[in-house]
């Protein structure tokens, strides 16, 4: 009886929390909780004036190597923006894919780049890795991807 009692009394104080908080029931959402794009200075971005990352290519291939091989590519990119671009993080999809960044702004038209390693050891056949950053543009992330085919060397 009484845990009857206790699943009404939840269920009614459940439903009653539900209401609405506005008297004439608009749920429109309010537009400081949009995310916007920012200048490196934390200002907001008027058109024309947020970062811009494009790069070269955002893929690479390096071919065949063997079992092993430590591997290495440079993804070049411009700052086609109209403010500072800020990379606050690069990350590998796992541990064989490492990257390194520029951690200062990269002003408009400035070039720049991500060195990526990859260590082919342990991995055989193809190999699809990526690499994801974290930009003050919009979109907020981009991904680079390499590729590789990851031959094993025959035992003597």
């Amino acid at each position: 009886m009484k845990t009857k009692l206790f699943l009404a009394l939840a269920t009614s104080l459940l439903l009653l929390s539900c209401g609405q908080d506005s008297k004439d029931g608009d749920r429109t959402i309010s537009s400081d909780v949009i995310n916007v794009p920012a200048t490196a200075s934390g200002k907001q971005a008027t058109p024309g004036s947020a970062p811009s990352i494009a790069f070269e290519s955002d893929k690479h291939d390096f071919g065949k190597i063997t079992q092993g091989e430590i591997v290495s590519h440079s993804f070049v990119f411009v700052n086609n923006g109209g403010s500072d671009l800020i990379i606050s993080n690069a990350l590998g999809s796992c541990g064989c894919t490492i990257p390194e960044y520029p951690k200062g702004a990269i002003k408009p038209g400035e070039q720049g780049k991500i060195d990526v390693k990859f260590d082919s050891a342990g991995k055989s056949g193809l190999v699809k890795k990526t690499v994801t950053l974290t930009t003050n543009c919009t979109p907020s992330t981009q991904v680079l991807t390499i590729i590789a085919t990851v031959n094993v060397p025959e035992e003597d």
